[in-house]
């Protein structure tokens, strides 16, 4: 009995070491990016930002002297370097809406790169910076 209680308690006490919290948790700030091989620049007059807990997203625009508004929100999961992404809200109307896309996704140092192919075939790159 004794032979299998160590391993056991082994096993539990490493796996306490585990971090299963997302590399994507926390607030992430649009830093320009690609669109179908174009430069897609940032704007100067307002600043988009997404928020990542451990199952959901939100995307906000930030404009100097406005209240911050949602503009769109989310489920999201990953696998390996694949995000999967499922919009539940949109403020305006969205052929993304209920549909899930797939992203590749690479995290280095405080930089986030997304790549995907959207359902309407534009190839995009968003570059996000985290910010908190």
């Amino acid at each position: 009995m004794k032979k299998i209680i160590f391993p056991f308690l082994s096993a539990a006490f490493l796996c306490s070491f585990i971090n299963n919290k997302s590399p994507l948790n926390g607030v992430w700030e649009y830093r320009g990016g690609l669109l179908n091989g174009k430069t897609d620049s940032v704007s100067t007059t307002y600043k988009l930002q997404r928020t990542y807990d451990e199952l959901h997203y939100q995307a906000l625009v930030i404009e100097k002297g406005q209240k911050n508004f949602v503009y769109e929100k989310g489920d999201y999961k990953l696998i390996a370097d694949t995000c999967f992404e499922t919009q539940t809200y949109c403020s305006q109307p969205s052929k993304l809406l209920g549909k899930t896309v797939k992203y590749t996704y690479i995290v280095s140092n405080d930089t986030l790169k997304l790549r995907a192919t959207l359902p309407n075939g534009n190839k995009i790159e968003d570059h996000w910076v985290k910010v908190k």
